[in-house]
């Protein structure tokens, strides 16, 4: 009998057949009855349909390569060749032209060559892309889009090529797969033309359905129950050719192309020991995932850390943070607020308990794309893209918001899938492996304004300035920059309360003279519940932002001029800022130069973004160093109020054993909570020196509005520690300070009450 392959078949029962073993060899009714005993019957002919199998998936090949080397050989000492296998290429002949010329010899290689094939299946792209890498030297990647000409042959043309580019000219592929039922002898010929060049003919064999494998492990705090799987059916508002099954987190990614592991996950993380705040900051996220992930290392890997926890402490509104790396790398964690605003239904929803998992549920794959490296459904074009990307704004992709769409959330369930776009699909499975796997490329790396959609009569304006007579900072000094969004027009405009704030809707660049522009990565990335604000012509939204450092390092740090822009994408326009130029001044002396070898460290980076540390101790030191050998400084001013705020406070540490993370990994120790005492007499002279000492240099380094969150948070600190005077007393210096500089009578009067209202307590 004849074995068949049909393709493109979207099946999960299709799928499970790529697990069978090589089948028994299959007899034929009518041959039995042929050949039957005496006295059986013949058996009726019955027609044999054929076995349909999808043949998408990972092949693979290893081979020994020679390569002609050129090695200076003493004539006439004879050559050795050593034994090469069979279908090696014929090397040239050796030629020797007296004592010490160079001579030829072969020098084999490993070339290790892989084929992703994307022709049938769940959401097939059909797409081919593929690696050539020979070992200890150079590789490339090519993709191709495919077109079927038989039954288990395909034709495409090469649109991509990364890497060594050079050594792979060929612009066609032809992909023939046998008809192999088995996985294990199922094998494709990949054969490669380009003009001018011989053709090369590879076959591979069937490794695995999936195009790579990744580690997921899923931790939870203490109260915090997360929805890692759902009844697709459990609310009524639903595509109607939606499948009714359990779908499992896991699933999702398995269907986007993944073999999906789980290693020493499920942990209960107790918080008997956090105090009644049980909600996380910045900081303490981070420090959690610096020393609690058993797969932590300082390195790329297919692998990621989920954080399941109850709230985060700017509250409600805060669903979700992915911590674009740990240490130098990227993209290997993230967490979810599962008491965030996710969990509450809209009123009169006909089924809120099934609308508030499929809301965590759908958090949680979103956050763990980003650590894909997809960005936003409506961000694709920003970047640098790693190929031209359209924006999506109304995909329903797990990558969008519900509430971004036409319609909000419902219209956006009433058709999604539960699946990520094709353009998604198409960069997870076939974009360079350095673009997706975790820990490598940065986050939002091939994804600046070059595609920036302006208005030719915008309604709204962006402005980028410093609080400071010249836009020049102290060398070391960190540089906070205020983005102001005025209504210019005559007319009340919409925005989101968060704008300025929410890294999904802003983009910053810094470039200093003579090098490339970078784009600000901030160290965190959020998932806000959006509100509306009516901004009103004339009036004005604010925010700060710390521009020195990101995840990918630090982007202002040597003396020189800079530029800075940033743009802010409202509904489908882009609000671009007039260019600030901005100077750092050289160092004033050895000590500034002794320094600045130790401060520009990615820890140093990350205390001053997240406002303390109580676990990155080299970060902290170099701060210490800074307030002891820098006093009068304007980085000693930020150095003391990093350090301040992470002594004020109770605060929690994970902690598994000695702290590290393979301790956990080998099953010496249980996770733990550790509990960091606050030195409230260290905070206190710390907060003292920065914000008041000279509240006036205070409010023009800071800031205006870093100044006033400090200020306000260093009062309320000490009419919590019993120091309401003075708390009081702090205020009505703030008060003064700002009134000085003329800051908004609104902003003045907020402060005043905050005063009265701390006098009351």
């Amino acid at each position: 009998m004849a074995e068949h392959i049909l393709v493109g078949v979207d099946t999960d029962l299709l799928e499970d057949l790529d697990e069978l073993t090589e089948p028994k060899p299959l007899v034929d009714r009518e041959t039995r009855g042929a050949g039957a005993a005496p006295g059986i019957a013949p058996l009726p002919s019955i027609p044999i349909l054929p076995v349909l199998v999808t043949v998408s998936g990972r092949y693979e090949v290893d081979r020994l390569i020679s390569l002609p080397t050129p090695i200076p050989v003493p004539s006439p000492i004879p050559i050795p060749v050593p034994h090469l296998p069979a279908g090696s290429p014929q090397l040239p002949t050796v030629e020797e032209e007296g004592e010490g010329a160079a001579a030829l010899i072969p020098h084999p290689l490993l070339l290790h060559e892989t084929l992703f094939l994307d022709v049938d299946g769940r959401y097939p792209q059909n797409t081919a892309s593929g690696d050539i890498q020979l070992r200890l030297t150079t590789s490339v990647h090519w993709i191709a889009r495919l077109r079927r000409v038989t039954a288990n042959q395909w034709h495409g043309s090469i649109w991509y090529k990364d890497g060594a580019t050079a050594s792979f000219p060929y612009t066609t592929v032809d992909i023939r797969v046998n008809n192999a039922l088995s996985p294990a002898t199922r094998t494709a010929t990949a054969t490669f033309r380009g003009p001018g060049v011989p053709s090369r003919t590879s076959t591979l064999r069937y490794r695995s359905r999936a195009f790579r494998t990744v580690d997921f492990e899923i931790d939870c705090a203490a109260g915090a129950t997360p929805v890692l799987q759902i009844d697709t059916h459990a609310h009524p508002n639903r595509p109607p050719t939606l499948p009714a099954e359990t779908l499992t987190v896991q699933k999702v990614f398995e269907r986007a192309g993944f073999t999906v592991t789980t290693s020493s996950g499920g942990n209960i993380v107790p918080l008997s020991l956090a105090g009644a705040n049980a909600k996380w900051s910045d900081t303490e996220m981070h420090d959690a995932m610096q020393v609690y992930w058993s797969k932590f290392a300082n390195k790329a890997q297919w692998a990621m850390w989920v954080f399941i926890a109850s709230l985060h402490e700017q509250g409600t509104s805060l669903g979700g943070i992915m911590f674009d790396d740990i240490g130098p790398n990227q993209r290997q964690g993230t967490a979810m607020f599962v008491d965030s605003f996710i969990k509450n239904a809209p009123p009169g929803d006909p089924s809120p308990a099934a609308w508030a998992a499929r809301m965590k549920f759908w958090t949680t794959c979103h956050e763990m794309g980003h650590c894909f490296n997809l960005a936003h459904s409506w961000q694709k074009s920003l970047g640098t893209p790693w190929i031209p990307l359209v924006n999506e704004p109304e995909a329903r992709s797990f990558m969008n918001y519900p509430y971004n769409v036409v319609g909000g959330t419902s219209a956006f369930f009433g058709d999604f899938q539960y699946r990520f776009s094709n353009a998604e699909l198409l960069f997870m499975r076939h974009a360079p492996e350095r673009f997706v796997e975790m820990g490598n490329a940065l986050w939002f790396d091939h994804h600046g304004f070059q595609q920036a959609e302006t208005s030719a009569e915008p309604g709204l304006a962006l402005e980028l300035r410093v609080n400071r007579p010249k836009p020049s900072f102290e060398h070391l000094e960190p540089c906070v920059v205020e983005l102001k969004l005025t209504n210019i027009s005559a007319e009340p405009k919409l925005v989101r309360d968060r704008i300025l704030s929410d890294q999904a809707n802003v983009t910053l660049i810094v470039k200093k003279d003579g090098q490339p522009a970078r784009q600000l990565t901030p160290y965190a990335s959020y998932c806000y519940k959006p509100h509306t604000l009516v901004l009103m012509p004339g009036e004005s939204v604010y925010e700060s932002a710390y521009v020195s450092s990101d995840r990918k390092g630090w982007l202002i740090s040597e003396p020189g001029n800079y530029t800075v822009q940033a743009l802010v994408r409202i509904a489908e326009e882009d609000i671009v800022s007039v260019p600030l130029r901005v100077r750092v001044e050289p160092a004033r002396g050895f000590d500034q130069e002794l320094i600045a070898q130790d401060y520009f460290s990615d820890q140093v980076g990350r205390v001053m973004a997240f406002d303390g540390s109580n676990v990155l101790e080299d970060g902290n030191k170099v701060l210490h160093d800074v307030v002891e050998r820098l006093p009068g400084s304007k980085v000693a001013l930020h150095a003391r109020v990093a350090l301040a705020c992470a002594l004020a406070g109770t605060s929690k540490v994970l902690e598994v054993g000695n702290g590290k993370a393979t301790a956990r990994a080998s099953g010496e120790a249980k996770p733990k909570i550790r509990v960091v005492k606050p030195s409230p007499d260290k905070a206190r002279e710390l907060f003292d020196a920065a914000l008041t000492k000279d509240s006036n240099v205070a409010a023009q380094s800071l800031g205006h509005i870093d100044f006033n969150y400090y200020l306000c948070k260093f009062a309320e600190w000490l009419a919590s520690e019993g120091a309401k005077t003075e708390g009081a007393a702090v205020l009505d210096k703030g008060i003064e300070t700002l009134t000085k500089r003329k800051v908004l009578d609104r902003v003045v009067k907020e402060v005043k009450d905050r005063r009265d209202a701390l006098k009351k307590k």
